[in-house]
């Protein structure tokens, strides 16, 4: 699974324990910072902000001052006691953030304080200070803003291994991308476009539809009035290549259905399950009676492929998900690909900036930063 408007989970390499705060500059008593703490499961108040005090990094960490987090769709779920990568409240979410190193731990060499960073972990990355591990950190590149930074780990690891890993995407394939409007559909797209000649078609409401065909998207389908599954074979009869599904339930059969031969199906997320602020049992049954089920013989006849993808349990594999950074840092570096950020919210928002995603009305990254944007800042000193 992965992230965003999409994922039903999300993340990867991450420590043992959540990352934690880092001393003070010079050492003495560890200083207090904030955090956003989930306190238990349910609706957009569970998630608070705390005040936190911990030590400095350990061997082999850093710590890091956090500029700015990405909110993914997995931390939704993970409100809501659906995801499983993330350990029982009260806990502090996050699986991304950037920020500047600003303390070394033993053995750290490298790294220097002040670097700018990118950070992946299991959670823990919502707080202003945060200690984890050297290897789960990534240089930003240069020209990179912090919030652009918190904006490409789990939605662009997400979406290249899936289109490209699994998907094998070539020139002149076709590909349906759901929720393109969220992070990973946004990462998704872009992606497709670094190959000669992919057709893309995208579901989304309708008044992102506009803005989905400036990025490339050449046949929208508004998901909520059409069956897109009709709209693609009234344009492509055979099918497409390859199907991104987040959705789960139903909507992996009809995936699977749309596939031409030889196609791929990667499922990566199970957002049916999100219908409101609270955990649906309904919606959790539906999904589970619904769920696609394939034996082994039967795909042999179909000359079709089924991947399943979460980035959650990739927590070991520092190499692989480093070559993918180190490409998508290439790619950005390029200029082929940008994050697009939907909205800033500071901390004290956090409500705001989930129902923002949850009611899917990005287009593109939510980001949370500790401290209120400067342009909010102006206007009420003014």
């Amino acid at each position: 699974m992965s992230a965003e408007p999409a994922p039903a989970a999300a993340a990867a390499p991450a420590p043992e324990q959540a990352p934690g705060p880092a001393p003070p500059a010079g050492g003495g008593e560890a200083a207090e910072h904030r955090a956003l703490v989930l306190t238990g499961f349910g609706g957009y108040e569970k998630v608070k902000v705390q005040a936190r005090r911990g030590g400095g990094p350990r061997p082999g960490e850093v710590s890091v001052r956090v500029r700015a987090c990405g909110l993914n769709f997995a931390d939704l779920m993970a409100r809501q006691g659906l995801y499983d990568r993330l350990p029982p409240p009260p806990v502090c979410p996050g699986m991304e953030c950037a920020g500047t190193v600003r303390a070394l731990g033993d053995g750290v060499r490298d790294r220097q304080v002040g670097d700018k960073v990118m950070v992946l972990a299991r959670s823990g990355l919502w707080q202003e200070v945060v200690n984890v591990p050297a290897s789960q950190t990534f240089l930003m590149p240069e020209g990179m803003s912090f919030e652009e930074a918190a904006a490409l780990l789990v939605n662009y690891i997400t979406a290249y291994m899936i289109l490209f890993d699994f998907g094998n995407l070539r020139p002149n394939q076709s590909v349906l991308i759901h929720m393109a409007a969220g992070g990973v559909g946004t990462a998704a797209i872009q992606l497709c476009k670094t190959v000669e000649n992919v057709t893309i078609f995208g579901t989304a409401s309708a008044s992102k539809h506009d803005s989905l065909k400036e990025s490339g998207v050449a046949y929208p389908i508004d998901y909520r009035t059409m069956d897109y599954a009709e709209e693609v074979r009234k344009i492509s009869p055979k099918g497409v290549d390859i199907v991104l599904d987040p959705l789960g339930g139903s909507d992996t059969s009809k995936a699977f259905n749309l596939l031409k031969p030889m196609g791929k199906l990667i499922t990566y997320g199970v957002a049916n399950l999100l219908t409101g602020q609270k955990k649906n049992l309904m919606a959790m049954a539906k999904t589970w009676w619904n769920q696609f089920s394939i034996s082994a013989l039967q795909l042999l006849h179909h000359n079709k492929a089924v991947c399943g993808y979460h980035l959650g349990y990739m927590d070991e594999e520092f190499e692989l998900v480093g070559g993918v950074v180190a490409k998508l840092v290439n790619l950005y570096s390029q200029g082929k690909i940008k994050p697009k950020i939907d909205s800033v919210w500071p901390f004290d928002q956090v409500a705001d900036a989930m129902r923002q995603m949850q009611e899917k009305k990005n287009v593109g990254k939510v980001i949370l930063v500790p401290e209120a944007p400067k342009e909010e800042s102006k206007k009420e000193e003014n």
